[in-house]
């Protein structure tokens, strides 16, 4: 028996159908190991010594592994075609080895581009050893990743409450989008003016266009900078009697793009198909790993991780095969397309992604794909195809009109498509989403007079650079060497997942905290957030990878500059950060609505001046004289509607409180903007507050809104069974009504101030029938021998589970909820328990305290709350160094 390890279970389930009966496709579900999320997982002082730690998910795999793998003649390590899939073969492996099942067993690494039968006997047929060079240059990427996590993020929660982390490369793509949004909020449009001119042949023919030479002078893109200028403009073409001057044909070719890569496969989806570059590798991998056709099950694509651009022999022989059938002779060039890839040391899987067969046309795959796995192969088969079909012939056309005194011309420009070759299947998208205008001009003759109609003159303004799509941002990244094709998509999620930045409208734009965290690491850390260092980092993990360069001299080069920089960093106060922050930050945070005002004097007390401020719920602007001035506002003042010009302009004064007499105002604070009634009476004190809910926006806030804002909460009625009042109100996670404990949410504002008794009990019936549904039972096990109370099997909203008491315990994956025994139980709730969940009580220890002990004095109150939190800090301690810091270090760049 023979044993073969992949990845993912689709894949060992397709190629156990090719292998036959003498293999065993076990899948290791991805990385077993990884390096613990705490302190010491990389050990820099031990020569890079790495601790690996195996994860729960994984152990019952290993252990399958092993015992399929002990007595077997091969063992063929088949994961993807990689660095990473050698990394998963290489972390199987050791592991194995240290279990002790090899003995006797050959064991080879194989590697196919794509999962069909004759791709994977043809692996199995050539094997090799593991790639340690490949191996080494993850080591060094995983390192390399776990440091700068590791180190600078506890820089930034010292420096810099309320930033989560930083990453190697996550740090520079955040860099490119806030300055971006810089370039955006400093750009000044710029007015310019066009003049377009319909224009007739005598034989009656009509075209357009536009002025380019006016008193004998060339005009450029500013010449008409006014309406002035353009409507002297204007007359002088209708005063004037035009000619045609010359008329230029120019024959060109438009040739097809090469196959796809892995970013230029994200790019297109997001700009056709409107996928973010993780769903667009999600079902790239289902494509990979194969679907059930005609009843056999096959990979449709190629392996999709790739930067080459080549294509296999029999798949362009596959393709022009199909392009002669389809499209005729015409469309196929003399000789097949050959591609080169422009990244240096192109890597990993060589071969671009393609159909696996590119005779399968789309339209035979409609049953077997959902719509948008059948959009994707729609997308990379039409690709594939295009790159191996004719040159598109077009004809570049410009007509010069000139008036008889010389000194007005004008132009007409057009390009016609005489043979769209392979634009009949297929034309790349455009990142401005706008197609490329095709005008088809008529035949006229040099010398020939030409009349005059309606002439246009049009206003324009100069636009700032548009933000980052996900496509151009993965653009751009690839054209200044940043990242690889495996990196793409987790840069994304992890700036998404940190809240450094959102998509609006399918561009990214910087928050608060994000453009914040990007100004520190570039006046402190500025060399590792450079495009250059970092294109220059990656560029030596290829040559690790391509055995030209030693990895751990790689790492110790970077650690040596690096960890003393943070120590410096470390050193420096906090008042001093803030203030060189700043001033980095100035043009953006501290803005002069006229030009002359000092944009950091305080508008409330007039003399303090506006600072740069940390809290533990982030970064805002906050008053010099704090605490005899408490002004605040947002850190910026981008969504923050008219709280933001408040904050600006002072308290913007809605009107007058009928009942108290007090002023309405509309602030803008820390947290955004809000409503206030009256201001404080004593000092320290704060009057009456009320926030604007998420579904209303602030210029829209008037004073009838506002006093029922500052109302709330409202008395719906007293409920009929307990006779205590429901109360309708906005929280934190929007509008609710609330009786008791129980509580039911509303669909939306307005239903706040306008929810009856009727409407009020339903949601809060809705809202407990939920939680009831979520904890159904669905197995009674018994009562626990110490304590007495019941066990029970539970359907929770995440699955299964056993509860005894306050202890929740998930059962396994592969576990059977009716079949499970109350000895299973008990050990499940005991595993629990160690490692943290609450203990059960015991019925012997449940004493009541004495009446006597729970009157106590404030001074002994006093005394006891130190120490209950020191216990509290002291048991929360060890949590820290994992979970804590497993949220804030990225993802795996």
């Amino acid at each position: 028996m023979d044993v073969v390890i992949v990845e993912s279970p689709a894949k060992a389930k397709t190629i156990n159908k090719y292998l036959g009966s003498n293999f065993k496709v076990l899948a290791s579900y991805g990385h077993v190991r990884d390096l613990p999320s705490k302190d010491g997982s990389v050990l820099p002082d031990e020569d890079f010594a790495m601790q690996w730690e195996v994860e729960r998910a994984s152990q019952k795999r290993l252990t399958e592994i092993a015992a399929a793998v002990k007595g077997a003649d091969h063992l063929y390590l088949a994961t993807d075609p990689d660095r990473e899939g050698e990394a998963i073969s290489w972390h199987v492996l050791d592991v194995l080895k240290k279990k002790r099942v090899l003995k006797d067993v050959t064991v080879k690494r194989v590697v196919f581009n794509e999962i069909t039968k004759r791709a994977v006997q043809a692996g199995i047929n050539a094997p090799r050893d593991i790639d340690q060079e490949l191996v080494d240059a993850y080591l060094a990427r995983r390192a390399l990743d776990y440091l700068v996590g590791f180190t600078l993020s506890p820089v930034l929660w010292r420096k810099l409450p309320g930033a989560r982390s930083a990453g190697r490369v996550q740090s520079v793509a955040l860099r490119l989008i806030c300055e971006r949004e810089l370039q955006i909020e400093q750009f000044v449009p710029r007015e310019y003016w066009t003049v377009e001119t319909a224009v007739k042949t005598l034989a009656g023919n009509g075209f357009t266009a536009r002025l380019v030479t006016l008193d004998g002078e060339k005009l450029d893109r500013y010449s008409l900078g006014d309406e002035q200028s353009a409507m002297r403009a204007v007359e002088a073409i209708k005063s004037r009697d035009f000619s045609v001057s010359s008329v230029e044909k120019k024959p060109g070719k438009r040739h097809p793009q090469p196959p796809f890569t892995t970013s230029t496969l994200q790019q297109e989806a997001a700009r056709k198909l409107g996928f973010g570059a993780s769903r667009t590798m999600r079902l790239a991998q289902t494509l990979y790993e194969g679907k059930t056709v005609g009843g056999e099950t096959t990979g449709l694509i190629t392996y999709m991780r790739t930067d080459g651009v080549s294509i296999a022999a029999e798949a362009i022989a596959s393709a022009r095969q199909t392009i002669a059938a389809r499209y005729g002779e015409a469309y196929l060039p003399n000789a097949p397309r050959a591609y080169k890839s422009k990244a240096k040391n192109a890597q990993e899987a060589h071969e671009a992604i393609r159909p696996t067969d590119p005779g399968l046309l789309p339209q035979k795959l409609r049953a077997a794909l959902n719509d948008d796995e059948y959009k994707l192969y729609e997308l990379i088969w039409k690709r594939t195809l295009a790159s191996q079909m004719q040159s598109a012939d077009v004809e570049r056309t410009s007509i010069d009109l000139t008036s008889r005194s010389g000194d007005v011309g004008l132009r007409a420009t057009g390009t016609v498509i005489t043979f769209d070759g392979f634009l009949t299947l297929y034309q790349e998208g455009r990142d401005d989403e706008e197609d490329e205008a095709e005008a088809r001009l008529p035949r006229v003759e040099e010398g020939e007079d030409v009349t005059t109609e309606k002439v246009n003159p049009a206003q324009h303004f100069t636009e700032p650079p548009p933000r980052f799509t996900e496509a151009s941002l993965v653009k751009k990244l690839e054209e200044l060497g940043i990242g690889r094709p495996s990196t793409y998509a987790s840069i994304l999620e992890v700036l998404a997942a940190r809240n450094y930045v959102r998509l609006e409208k399918k561009r990214f734009i910087p928050d608060d905290k994000g453009r914040l965290v990007t100004a520190f690491l570039e006046s402190f850390f500025a060399r590792y957030v450079e495009y250059d260092f970092t294109a220059k980092l990656e560029d030596q993990l290829d040559d690790i990878s391509a055995g030209e360069a030693d990895w751990k001299a790689v790492l110790r080069a970077f650690w040596s500059e690096f960890k003393p920089r943070t120590e410096d960093v470390l050193a420096i106060r906090n008042t001093d950060i803030l203030e060189k922050l700043n001033d980095f930050l100035g043009p953006y945070i501290f803005k002069s609505t006229d030009g002359e005002t000092d944009p950091r004097k305080c508008p409330s007390c007039e003399d303090g001046r506006l600072s740069l401020k940390t809290g533990k719920f982030g970064a805002f602007i906050g008053c010099s004289n704090y605490p005899d001035c408490r002004y605040t506002r947002q850190f910026s003042e981008s969504g923050a509607d008219a709280g933001a010009t408040a904050a600006a302009d002072g308290p913007k004064i809605l009107g007058t409180d009928p009942e108290s007499g007090e002023e309405i105002t509309l602030r803008s604070g820390r947290f955004g903007a809000y409503l206030q009634r009256g201001e404080a009476v004593e000092k320290g004190e704060k009057p009456p507050r009320a926030s604007i809910p998420r579904d209303m926006s602030a210029d829209d806030i008037d004073l009838p809104t506002a006093l029922k804002l500052l109302s709330l909460p409202r008395e719906v009625g007293k409920h009929p069974e307990s006779g205590q009042p429901i109360i309708a109100n906005i929280g934190r996670y929007g509008p609710y009504v609330q009786h008791e404990k129980s509580y039911g949410k509303l669909s939306s504002t307005e239903e706040v101030f306008t929810v009856g008794m009727n409407r009020a009990i339903a949601a809060l019936a809705e809202n407990a029938k939920g939680r009831t549904a979520a904890k159904a039972e669905l197995k009674a096990l018994g009562d626990h021998p110490e304590t007495g109370k019941p066990i029970r099997v539970m359907d929770g909203r995440y699955g299964p589970y056993v509860n005894h008491q306050k202890t929740n315990a998930t059962l396994p994956k592969d576990a059977d909820p009716q079949a499970l025994t109350l000895d299973e139980a008990l050990a499940l709730l005991a595993a629990k328990e160690a490692k943290g969940g609450k203990p059960a009580a015991k019925k012997t220890a449940a004493k009541k305290k004495p009446a006597a002990k729970k009157t106590t004095t404030k001074k002994a109150t006093a005394a006891k709350k130190p120490a209950a939190k020191a216990a509290g800090s002291a048991k929360k301690a060890p949590a820290k160094s994992s979970k804590t810091q497993k949220k804030a270090v990225p993802e795996k760049t």
